[in-house]
């Protein structure tokens, strides 16, 4: 699972850094409308990664995890005919249902399979989809210097991504069907009669609410940092290939420290690792208005990679520990619906700041709503580890 989550995230990442705003800057998009372009692949979690969440639940976690990966597939092919700035809204809505679908799918698989390691096993799953994460502005920005920023190049080398994902989600799943078919006539039943109640259960507690607030509120801010710090860098002279380190060098601190700060969070409590990674990321934030050359930059993206792992490594298990096994598949669902929404309104409000201020107050506003959603996340929690 974890080989097959690297390239499907290798895939999806490789679509947009660095390679997205350029391409959209290439087609003529400015203002706005690169936050709706950043945007446009985050919202079909909005409307898709609860139902698939709970349909996982219901009809198993293989049929679904296979339906995503087709799309991740699929998506990469249409990049290459997208000849104006709408086509590539739509191409990039598309493939958001790949990643709105596999991630919280995922997540329950692995908080189902591991009850007392899920922080550590939820964070090692996640640190090989960052390889994958990690890889791809490198590769992506690589690809883009040599080919004399030929963007097909770039979207050939997601597809072929996409497509190992998917092979080898076939060969992983080919003898467990049996295994998956049982799970699902043992279980169906059960599981639609109450699923509707499952949400209902999951909206009325405030704790996960707050959390899954906090793990949009980090997204939001990733979204709109991943995307607008390549133009900044652009703006400051960075090549295409400094520009994918810098991309890059954020995503290593995360595969380096997510591992760990899963750990810590089983051993030491979910609350303290969030509120540590929420005030990290925060203040990284900030500092990154003063970042003007190669070295800043670089060195501004690790203590926000970090602050990064140590949020994200922490709230889906802290989720899963507020709810019960049967309503996993809903619970991460929901998680990575309030995610998404994040996500999709970071790069749009994002946008606006930069077209009538300027990106080093764009950049304090987003270290600015972290440091906010600490204060309701303290209060809700303070009576749990």
């Amino acid at each position: 699972m974890s080989a097959i989550g690297a390239f499907a995230i290798l895939s999806s990442t490789m679509s947009k850094n660095p390679v997205l705003p350029l391409f959209a800057k290439n087609l003529g998009a400015q203002g706005p409308d690169l936050g709706f372009i950043a945007a446009a692949s985050t919202i079909p979690g909005i409307i898709i990664s609860l139902p698939a969440g709970s349909f996982s639940d219901l009809l198993g976690r293989r049929k679904v995890v296979l339906f995503s990966l087709i799309v991740f597939a699929t998506a990469p092919l249409l990049y290459l005919i997208v000849r104006f700035a709408w086509q590539l809204v739509l191409v990039r809505f598309y493939h958001g249902f790949a990643t709105a679908i596999f991630g919280p799918v995922a997540n329950a698989i692995i908080a189902e399979r591991f009850p007392r390691e899920k922080g550590e096993k939820i964070s090692l799953f996640s640190s090989a989809t960052i390889v994958g994460r990690t890889v791809a502005p490198f590769l992506g920005g690589a690809i883009l210097y040599v080919a004399n920023s030929r963007f097909d190049m770039v979207y050939l080398a997601v597809e072929l991504s996409a497509v190992t994902a998917f092979v080898l989600a076939v060969l992983f799943y080919k003898d467990a069907d049996q295994l998956e078919e049982e799970r699902v006539r043992r279980d169906a039943r059960i599981i639609f009669s109450d699923m509707f109640t499952a949400w209902k259960k999951i909206v009325h507690d405030i704790r996960i609410i707050v959390t899954s607030s906090v793990e949009s509120m980090q997204y939001l801010t990733y979204g709109a940092f991943e995307f607008f710090l390549v133009l900044y860098a652009r703006s400051i002279g960075l090549n295409d290939l400094e520009i994918g380190f810098v991309s890059g060098i954020q995503l290593v601190s995360v595969v380096l420290s997510k591992p760990l700060m899963g750990r810590l969070s089983d051993r030491a409590g979910r609350r303290l690792i969030i509120i540590a990674g929420l005030t990290l990321g925060g203040a990284a934030l900030f500092l990154t208005s003063l970042a003007y050359d190669f070295p800043s930059l670089s060195a501004i993206s690790i203590p926000y990679g970090v602050g990064f792992a140590a949020v994200t490594s922490s709230t889906a298990a802290y989720v899963s520990d507020l709810t019960t096994k049967e309503d996993y598949g809903s619970a991460m669902g929901f998680l990575s619906t309030i995610m998404d929404v994040g996500q999709s309104l970071g790069p749009i409000i994002t946008a606006f700041v930069v077209q009538f201020l300027d990106y080093a107050r764009a950049f304090e506003l987003l270290g600015a709503f972290l440091l906010t959603v600490l204060v309701p996340f303290l209060l809700v929690t303070r009576k749990t580890p």
